[in-house]
């Protein structure tokens, strides 16, 4: 019985090729610690001293919303407010998991008991109302919760006469709390909207990343709106638009140096420098009561109302619709009075 077998050809021209080639560098395993966009390494410390910022290439890393709080603030110089207010299971949702479970994992993971920490604090000694979202809580997403603290705040905001600062980063709203969700929305909107009667300023952070319903709705409606360098700031990401159009998007579309561009944002700041850059506006938007007598009055009001001509550029770099709140005499304030 003969065997039929194979010619067997051996090649060492690509394995020549192979032993010839340029050595890659080797990539450092990503963590905590190493910056995704240039690979620098940085320990625990020194990531908490550089406000989780990459001193090598400027990358922003997530940031937690307590750690957040006490980056504007001062360590411990804030009281968080309605922090056992817990999301219910309505709609029973179970996807791969029931959503009860997905809280619950969440809330260990995080040790947060929702996507936002709502607390009063000062930002370099003026003081505010502030809604801060986490990302690192099931996406930030936006559910009942989420939309009750944050009309909470802005309620807190409008009694006690002082500016609210929202840092939002979030995927949207969450999709376990179906309608209910989607109708934060409307209720974040019209939470702002007690806040323009009352004539309060409202402060938007946009952080990465800042999508879905939560830019649709009160992340979009700030009066003074900075965003960080590199945050994705847009209804739908890339990927899902390039999917469904079957286009080639920008490589930098929607992000925050984009939308400065579009006029969607006032100024991109680097984290290093928020909450200096908005203590200052804090400062210029005082109102004249926060502060007791005429001659205490916020700089930006004595010099408005004297007619300053050396502070006028400062002044009028404000956004118009700010300047239409603290100019005496301006529709709002009428409609308001």
């Amino acid at each position: 019985m003969s065997r039929v077998g194979r010619n067997i050809h051996v090649s060492v021209d690509r394995l020549r090729q192979l032993a010839h080639r340029d050595a890659r560098p080797r990539k450092i395993k990503a963590d905590a610690g190493t910056c995704p966009k240039c690979d620098s390494h940085f320990s625990a410390d020194e990531m908490q001293r550089n406000l989780r910022v990459c001193t090598a290439c400027g990358h922003h890393f997530p940031v937690s919303a307590r750690e957040r709080l006490e980056q504007l603030g001062a360590p411990g110089g804030y009281e968080e407010m309605w922090p056992d207010l817990r999301a219910a299971d309505p709609l029973q949702f179970t996807d791969l998991k029931p959503y009860t479970e997905r809280i619950a994992e969440a809330e260990k993971a995080t040790g947060m008991s929702e996507a936002i920490v709502c607390a009063d604090l000062e930002v370099r000694h003026a003081p505010a109302v502030a809604a801060v979202m986490d990302f690192a809580f099931m996406g930030g997403s936006m559910g009942a919760v989420v939309g009750e603290k944050f009309a909470r705040a802005c309620d807190r905001a409008a009694q006690r006469g002082v500016p609210l600062i929202v840092v939002a980063a979030s995927g949207g709203a969450r999709m376990q709390e179906g309608t209910l969700a989607l109708m934060q929305m409307a209720k974040t909107v019209i939470a702002l909207d007690s806040l323009a009667a009352a004539q309060v300023p409202v402060i938007v952070v946009l952080a990465h990343p800042t999508t879905g319903g939560v830019w649709a709705s009160f992340a979009s409606l700030g009066d003074v709106t900075y965003a960080e360098p590199g945050a994705l700031i847009a209804f739908s990401g890339p990927r899902v638009i390039e999917e469904t159009t079957r286009e080639v998007l920008p490589a930098d579309f929607g992000r925050a140096e984009r939308q400065l561009e579009n006029g969607q944002v006032d100024a991109v700041v680097d984290r290093r420098l928020l909450a200096e850059r908005i203590g200052r506006v804090l400062h210029i938007l005082r109102r004249p009561d926060d502060d007791g007598p005429t001659s205490t009055q916020a700089p930006a009001l004595q010099w408005a109302q004297g007619g300053a001509q050396w502070m006028g550029d400062a002044v009028q770099a404000l956004p118009r619709k700010v300047m239409d709140r603290i100019r005496p005499g301006s529709p709002d304030g009428e409609d308001a009075g």
